[in-house]
């Protein structure tokens, strides 16, 4: 009888063992790191969407859900690093703010699930295709290159008199070659002239902006990427002082006081991003996981800044817009 206790005790010891482990590893906090190449001033909001979107899914910030922030401030050369710091505190899954911190994140955590909100991670080598990734990175694309041949005819649908604009390029986006190609041909079909500065540093937007300037331009685009998305401000105040209409890829451009912004709500993408983080925790592969692209585009108006420019709004493109400033 003892022989036969001991064998039944022996063959039932595996699986206890395994529920016990299993039951164990439940109850460990989950860490979700979050990378992003802007400031936490600008772009903390972001992080507040997508951490509703969290909540919403019951993973509330506390005792189980616990979150790692690494902001690079617009220094895209300190993504690798911070990329590092995150992978050594092992997160179950990383969410990354652009293409640039999608890619470090990968190299940092070649095995950690990754969850973007970017451009086009294809282009990058960070995914196989848009329907099925195959990898580790999955997200969302604010498809940026494809519609930056919006931007002149908006700007020139709100100063119909424009021949000259400038475009103030971010070499650190990885779409840039795309988006500059659907830009030209816009410049192109509306028969204006371009001029062109490219930015790769934050100490290098000044300089730029004054080059547009001597080069007589009468509008500014500022064209998405980690490092312009990163200074709104700057941006918006040196237009002023030109009193150049200007648009930009993000609301917070037109917030800032530019006369247009045009794009993705990223608000709306990170709180979606939240369900497929909610999703590759459950299990889900994120190469199995399509990149979703955006379906719905904010046209934001600033008509303070209209009036000061002393340009007439038109009622068919304020009809278009989604949101008013007023």
């Amino acid at each position: 009888m003892n022989r036969r206790r001991m064998l039944l005790a022996a063959a039932a010891w595996p699986v206890v063992g395994w529920t016990d482990v299993a039951f164990a590893q439940s109850k460990q906090p989950v860490l979700i790191g979050w990378l992003s190449a802007g400031p936490r001033e600008s772009f903390g909001h972001y992080f507040v969407a997508f951490k509703e979107g969290l909540a919403g899914l019951g993973r509330k910030e506390g005792p189980n859900v616990i979150f790692e922030e690494r902001w690079a401030a617009g220094r895209i050369d300190r993504l690798p690093a911070l990329a590092g710091e995150l992978a050594a505190k092992g997160p179950a899954v990383i969410v990354a703010g652009s293409l640039r911190s999608a890619a470090a994140a990968t190299k940092a955590a070649p095995k950690t699930p990754i969850v973007y909100i970017g451009g086009d991670p294809v282009a990058l080598g960070l995914a196989a295709s848009l329907a099925r990734p195959g990898g580790m990175v999955t997200g969302f694309s604010n498809v940026s290159s494809v519609i930056s041949e919006k931007y002149v005819e908006l700007l020139l649908a709100a100063a119909p008199k424009l021949r000259r604009i400038g475009f103030l390029l971010d070499t650190t986006s990885p779409n840039i070659a795309l988006s500059m190609a659907n830009a030209r041909r816009s410049v192109a079909q509306h028969s204006v002239e371009a001029r062109y500065a490219e930015v790769a540093r934050l100490e290098e937007i000044e300089p730029a902006l004054s080059r547009l300037a001597k080069e007589g331009v009468k509008a500014l685009v500022a064209m998405p990427g980690p490092t312009l998305n990163s200074e709104p401000r700057r941006i918006v105040k040196f237009a002023q002082a030109q009193r150049w209409p200007m648009i930009g890829g993000r609301r917070e451009f037109a917030e800032e006081g530019a006369l247009l912004s045009y794009g993705a709500d990223p608000s709306a993408l990170y709180r979606r991003a939240a369900y497929y983080v909610d999703r590759i925790l459950k299990g889900a592969k994120p190469g199995d996981l399509p990149i979703e692209e955006p379906t719905k585009f904010e046209l934001v108006i600033n008509l303070k800044t209209a009036k000061a420019l002393k340009l007439e709004i038109s009622r068919e493109l304020a009809v278009r817009a989604d949101r008013v400033i007023e």
